[in-house]
């Protein structure tokens, strides 16, 4: 468990004055990133408009050492992104149907990445539910695969700059408690596979179930 002080910032997107817009911020290990993105707010300036929402969900990926990262496999026309500045979005495909929305991180030219799991969506509630149809609220962003599709983001969105969009993030209200737990569906990791590196805002109704 983890605690925090709130945040007397509410999730709502402000001012340009909170985005977070420094590359170094993600410039290091994805175990310190991950519970600081709990609070924050995910931003996809779609064609269509805004969609927003707090991310109450993330797991930490750590490298080549960590077997369940895809950068342990070695770098890959899939997962090159990882391999560059952190920053930036690495999205992938699973099953041949859904989309896993991750953000690069270090420390410095080491592969590792946070894996954005559940959001509640605060801003663009129709355009999310053009692609989720009329899920419960609470379900609309809970899920790798939900997450990316209220989100509208795919492949396309492979390697988007963070620091310039059109996907950013802001800075929003901190979780004051956070539950760490092991990963989902990464049984094949040997000694990672119980490391309690997903991060999950305490009683949040939007987090997945599991």
């Amino acid at each position: 468990m983890i605690t925090a002080a709130a945040d007397a910032a509410g999730s709502e997107v402000a001012g340009s004055d909170s985005w977070i817009e420094d590359r170094a911020w993600f410039d290091r290990s994805a175990a310190d990133v991950a519970p600081e993105l709990l609070g924050a707010v995910l931003v996809h300036d779609t064609p269509a408009g805004r969609i927003a929402g707090r991310i109450v969900e993330a797991e930490a990926y750590l490298g080549p050492e960590d077997l369940a990262a895809h950068s342990s496999r070695g770098q890959t026309p899939r997962n090159a992104v990882m391999f560059g500045q952190p920053g930036y979005l690495y999205v992938y495909l699973v099953y041949g149907m859904h989309h896993c929305v991750n953000v690069v991180c270090g420390p410095d030219s080491k592969p590792e990445a946070v894996l954005l799991r559940a959001a509640e969506v605060t801003e663009g509630d129709g355009l999310a539910r053009t692609r989720r149809g009329g899920v419960p609220a609470a379900r609309l962003a809970a899920g790798p695969g939900n997450l990316a599709s209220a989100f509208d983001i795919d492949r396309r969105l492979n390697g988007a700059d963070l620091m310039t969009g059109p996907v950013r993030l802001q800075r929003g209200r901190r979780a004051e408690i956070i539950d760490r737990t092991a990963r989902i569906g990464v049984d094949y990791a040997g000694d990672w596979t119980d490391r309690p590196l997903r991060y999950l805002i305490r009683d949040d109704p939007h987090r997945f179930r599991r």
